[in-house]
């Protein structure tokens, strides 16, 4: 009889567990219907991507490391500065096509700050002002004297301005994202650096073709 009553306990236990680990939800974080854009993780060889409203999105992975922070706090005020030179397409610009390439610009790297931006909010950092006043250099970035340059240059002058400007901060964009993924671990930066990468090499390609 004691055999028994401690076969029926165990199953009891067994019974129990099974329960909950079947009621227990699956690991990962689902992605809310508002808020920032989330970056799914991406694993070797594939392109990040932007997770949709209520896909369940894997956490985990290597912890944060200084590399990844450092790629954050600079890449803001770099894609900040980008849209500054974008935001005077409209007005300023002569060609359609380039009109249209900075548009594109604008709407891939104003999400990619707002990603960036919750990131380091994540990790307990300041996220920086955009302004690019940091003590840490930027490849790429303009200089004062070429944004006021490129802001009163009109029609086809500004197109070549810009798309000049426009390369080479594309080049140090490209520089700081081969970096992090050399020395970064964090999934969600890592991915974001193969995108910006994979978007960024190809409009290059595009703007050297329209100064051509």
């Amino acid at each position: 009889m004691r055999r028994l009553a401690t076969r029926r306990a165990l199953a009891g236990v067994a019974l129990a567990s099974a329960a909950a680990c079947s009621a227990a939800p699956p690991q990962g974080g689902v992605v809310p219907s508002s808020g920032p854009p989330v970056v799914a993780p991406a694993g070797p060889g594939e392109a990040a991507r932007t997770a949709a409203p209520g896909e369940r999105v894997p956490l985990g992975g290597p912890a944060a490391n200084a590399a990844d922070v450092l790629f954050a706090e600079r890449m803001i005020p770099h894609h900040a500065q980008a849209l500054r030179m974008t935001a005077l397409a409209a007005s300023r610009g002569a060609s359609r096509t380039v009109k249209a390439l900075a548009a594109r610009i604008e709407a891939a790297q104003g999400p990619e700050i707002v990603v960036m931006r919750s990131w380091l909010a994540d990790q307990g950092r300041r996220p920086p002002d955009g302004h690019g006043h940091g003590a840490e250099p930027m490849p790429g970035m303009a200089t004062p004297g070429q944004l006021d340059a490129l802001a009163g240059a009109s029609g086809e002058e500004f197109d070549r301005s810009f798309l000049r400007l426009m390369i080479a901060h594309h080049e140090g964009a490209l520089t700081m994202a081969r970096e992090v993924l050399r020395d970064g671990r964090d999934r969600r930066i890592r991915a974001l650096a193969r995108d910006v990468l994979s978007g960024q090499t190809a409009e290059i390609s595009r703007m050297r073709a329209l100064l051509r």
